[in-house]
């Protein structure tokens, strides 16, 4: 058998975790809630039941927003996760899922489920919450990094369209066709033969259909009068109405707590039905929202390209204004250079001005005297 250890509680929760040694040499197909061969399928399926569910009040129910949970014991963050919400009665005493993980998977010794032979796993009940809530559906270590919210809402959403495919493949819960009876008080003299088959016809037209409660004191004056006739009936009639004239009011009560019963299971088929169709509802827009996103990072990429291109451009304008600063730079340090070679040669043509002046008037005289 598996342990069944019980973790913390809180006022909203209640943790329950199964440690399951020598999980590989378990040869039955079912136990407790862990079916180690899988249920008719090649997956290994987990589902939470009711304890002593057949000893519980006539008529209970309870209504249970639950998660299980495949513990990765290598890494936490990457434990296989899945959420539902169900309520649980007399008929369907337990809920969960039939393809949880694949069996290879779980005997696969890198994905971290099976380890020395044993196998954990954790049902953890929780409040119930709005539908359109949408929880974090475990709470990683702390060395663990948090998932992004998209990848927050594929996780949900798959198992959303887990939970909608479950649904509608569970096989639909018909009516119950049972007989219908009631009584009412006999009499000590014996009813004539008109009497008599005018009860009959009236029996007759009480039992053309399902047991009603309108045709209760009908149908119990129809049984006083044939359970006394002392003619116009077989011998197997006479069997039969005294069969059910003597647990008339229990057969009748019986009826009436089916009809009450069966009003309740409508009741509650109809709101499963019209939750059903809001995740339906959910999970389509969640596709759209999902195109949408798609949309949205093709123009992101586009952006990012054009962005890119003018970052390139930008940086090669960069660039060259770093060399026209540098070129710059150095015509203004030659700029400076020259002005002062300017200077000094401007100094040596005055002086040889002032002396070719000199020696032009001593040419000049010389070219007098001569000439």
């Amino acid at each position: 058998m598996a342990k069944l250890a019980m973790g913390e509680q809180n006022p909203t929760s209640w943790k329950y975790t199964w440690k399951i040694t020598n999980f590989t040499s378990l040869t039955q197909k079912k136990r407790i809630l862990i079916f180690p061969k899988g249920n008719n399928t090649e997956h290994l399926s987990i589902y939470l039941d009711v304890a002593d569910s057949t000893r519980l009040p006539y008529g209970w129910s309870r209504n249970a927003h639950f998660k299980l949970i495949l513990v990765n014991q290598n890494d936490y963050g990457n434990s296989c996760i899945k959420e539902t919400e169900h309520i649980f009665t007399s008929r369907e005493s337990d809920w969960g899922f039939t393809s949880f993980i694949p069996l290879c998977q779980v005997h696969d010794s890198c994905c971290g489920y099976l380890v020395n032979n044993t196998l954990m796993v954790v049902a953890e009940i929780l409040a119930p919450q709005p539908s359109a809530e949408i929880t974090q559906l475990a709470e990683p270590p702390a060395n663990v990094p948090r998932a992004t919210p998209t990848d927050t809402f594929d996780t949900y959403f798959t198992n959303l369209e887990e939970t909608i495919n479950a649904a509608q493949s569970y096989p639909a819960r018909g009516v119950l066709n049972t007989s219908n009876q009631e009584g009412a008080l006999s009499t000590s003299e014996a009813p004539t033969l008109e009497e008599v088959e005018k009860a009959k016809l009236s029996l007759k037209e009480c039992l053309s259909d399902n047991f009603k409660l309108n045709v209760k004191d009908r149908l119990a004056e129809a049984m006083s009068t044939l359970s006394i006739a002392r003619s116009g009936l077989s011998l197997d009639q006479q069997k039969s109405v005294k069969a059910f004239w003597a647990n008339f009011d229990e057969f009748t009560s019986d009826f009436l707590t089916f009809e009450q019963d069966n009003a309740e299971f409508e009741l509650q088929k109809l709101l499963k039905d019209q939750m059903l169709a809001t995740m339906k509802k959910n999970h389509n827009t969640h596709i759209l929202y999902k195109h949408f996103l798609g949309d949205l990072t093709k123009e992101e990429e586009e952006f990012n390209k054009k962005l890119d291109e003018v970052k390139s451009r930008r940086e090669k304008l960069i660039s060259d204004w770093e060399i026209l600063m540098v070129d710059s730079e150095e015509a203004k340090s030659g700029y400076k250079d020259q002005e002062k070679k300017v200077v000094q040669a401007e100094e040596k043509k005055r002086i040889a001005e002032e002396r070719m002046s000199r020696s032009t008037t001593a040419w000049s005289n010389l070219k007098t005297q001569f000439c």
